[in-house]
């Protein structure tokens, strides 16, 4: 080996040297991004010829390769809502204008939020992917921006009250019934509030009345003020019926009828109250389960995100539903991903086809909401390549240094 190529052999060796003190310095300023993958440096043999046989001469050494080291991230928990990671082998998906660029982009870092156009976007504001709820929540459609704007629980008319209670056996038979009079002419009450097809609320109370040793008779009544024609403070029969128990206390018939007709319905809604659990026993009077089918509109109030990416919204009338589901990327050799700036991979020939589906499926990662996956850059992993690598650039200059004294000898004898 000439003295001019032993300067040549430190130089490379100076360069890789300094490579790979870069590498460990982009590392260690990024112990602390979310979602980041650390890199490592390959390095080669350099020959001076390459068909020498087993006796061929280096040259020093080339870069191979920079490669990322696609390893999972430890998740520290957050507790926000739109905070998300990935546990497993994929990308979440987020679509706009990168660095003058419109496209799709694949990321693991997951601190989403709600934008003021009610988009589920990342910090820089590119939108998540993901496939939208029809009205009822189901999942379908094409991939497209995530959006959760005007998302609403619409009323239901309730068209079921059911109770459970038990009417007195020997309670009184009192007075015929007189609507305009229900207290007095009836021996037992229960209260429940139902809902009509806009859902506006009407307070209704069913009075029961014993007719004869085991028949009664109930009448539902509201604020006529709700209803089409009715009066303000007036109590308004909305439905009625009549019971018959046995000499064991069980119901063997019922019969009833209803004409509830709310303010703005344009015909009458059914409404039939479930009697099947009364009974007519000694004891006193009394209810043990009441319930309606029925809810009034809500508006959104909060998100949770499954294990899957379904975007559940709860509602302020207590009902929730599937709003959407977030879109998870994989590929064939992640590793290969372009980095772009910005917690953004973008796709690259040697990495692949990416393939778009949901989370938990498909070998793709669950989702793990109310938390962040950490850098998996380990601090003292790198200070020990840093130590190396300083190492290896002190050795190199050693040997640019002492090449160089040497051409000076050299240069000297000549004179």
């Amino acid at each position: 080996m000439s003295l001019t190529s032993s300067l040549h052999t430190g130089a490379s060796g100076l360069a890789s040297s300094s490579l790979d003190l870069s590498v460990v310095g982009d590392n260690i300023a990024n112990a602390n991004t979310i979602g980041f993958k650390g890199s490592r440096v390959a390095f080669e043999e350099a020959l001076a010829q390459s068909l020498m046989g087993a006796g061929g001469r280096g040259l020093g050494v080339n870069i191979q390769a920079i490669q990322r080291i696609i390893t999972q991230g430890a998740l520290i928990q957050t507790g926000l809502a739109t905070d998300l990671a990935l546990q497993g082998s994929g990308y979440f998906v987020v679509r706009g204008n990168h660095a003058g660029r419109d496209g799709s982009y694949y990321t693991r870092a997951g601190q989403f939020t709600v934008d003021s156009d009610g988009y589920l976007v990342n910090l820089d504001g590119l939108r998540v992917q993901g496939w939208q709820a029809d009205a009822v929540g189901t999942v379908s459609g094409k991939l497209g921006d995530l959006a959760l704007a005007g998302a609403a629980s619409p009323p239901k008319a309730t068209g079921s009250v059911t109770i459970k209670a038990n009417l007195q056996a020997d309670a009184a038979i009192l007075p015929p019934w007189d609507p305009a009079n229900p207290r007095d002419t009836s021996n037992f009450s229960s209260s429940v509030t139902i809902f009509d097809s806009l859902g506006a609320a009407h307070s209704v109370e069913v009075f029961y009345r014993k007719t004869a040793d085991g028949s009664w008779e109930w009448h539902a009544m509201t604020d006529g003020g709700g209803l089409q024609g009715g009066a303000a403070g007036t109590l308004t029969e909305i439905a009625a019926g009549d019971l018959t128990f046995d000499t064991d206390g069980k119901l063997v018939s019922d019969n009833q009828t209803s004409n509830f007709l709310p303010k703005g319905a344009t015909s009458p809604q059914a409404l039939a109250l479930d009697v099947t659990g009364m009974t007519q026993f000694a004891n006193p009077s009394a209810v043990s389960f009441l319930n309606q089918d029925g809810w009034a509109a809500g508006d959104l109030a909060g998100i949770t995100i499954d294990q899957e990416g379904r975007v559940v919204g709860a509602f302020t009338n207590g009902h929730s539903k599937v709003l959407g589901q977030l879109a998870v990327a994989s590929f064939a050799a992640p590793d290969q991903l372009e980095r772009l700036g910005g917690n953004l991979l973008g796709p690259a020939p040697s990495a692949g086809e990416p393939t778009i589906g949901t989370a938990s499926s498909g070998g793709r990662a669950a989702i793990v909401a109310g938390a962040l996956e950490q850098s998996n850059v380990d601090i003292a992993t790198e200070f020990i390549r840093m130590i190396e690598a300083q190492r290896g650039f002190q050795a190199n200059s050693k040997t640019v240094t002492t090449a160089d004294q040497l051409l000076s000898d050299l240069i000297q004898l000549k004179r």
